[in-house]
């Protein structure tokens, strides 16, 4: 039987979605917004790599599927990690301040994020520990 478009793993992939186009949004706004040089480069790799993610979370299924979830939590992961460097120590030269467009939020989203996808990640493990 092929997977429902219903239940708890079709929402969780719902959510993973938005999460990651909204990262992924957050990062090409940031490209309109005036960011460039090395930094503008890294936010259109994020961008277009949250807006990929994103389509994969709800038009994979089976193994990669599950592959799309563990590489959207590994994604959010860096993703955050990067900019927390950046505002604390720095990261390829580049320092961040709390107060730039959008950071708080960004961190915000990112952290819900892991944690969304970290449960469409178990609950994709487990329905194939299931049917195995």
């Amino acid at each position: 039987m092929t997977e429902s478009r219903q239940g708890p793993l079709w929402l969780l992939r719902i959510l993973s979605a938005i999460v990651l186009a909204v990262t992924g949004g957050i990062h090409l706004f940031l490209i309109f917004d005036g960011v460039g040089g090395l930094l503008g480069t890294l936010f259109v790799l994020n961008g277009i790599a949250g807006i990929v993610l994103a389509v994969g979370m709800l038009v994979l299924r089976g193994t990669w599927l599950r592959v799309a979830t563990i590489l959207s939590l590994l994604f959010l992961i860096a993703s955050l990690a990067a900019l927390l460097l950046a505002l604390t120590v720095g990261l390829f030269g580049i320092t961040e301040v709390w107060s730039f467009t959008l950071v708080p939020e960004t961190v915000v989203i990112e952290a819900i994020g892991i944690v969304v996808l970290a449960i469409t990640s178990g609950v994709a493990m487990r329905r194939r520990a299931r049917v195995a």
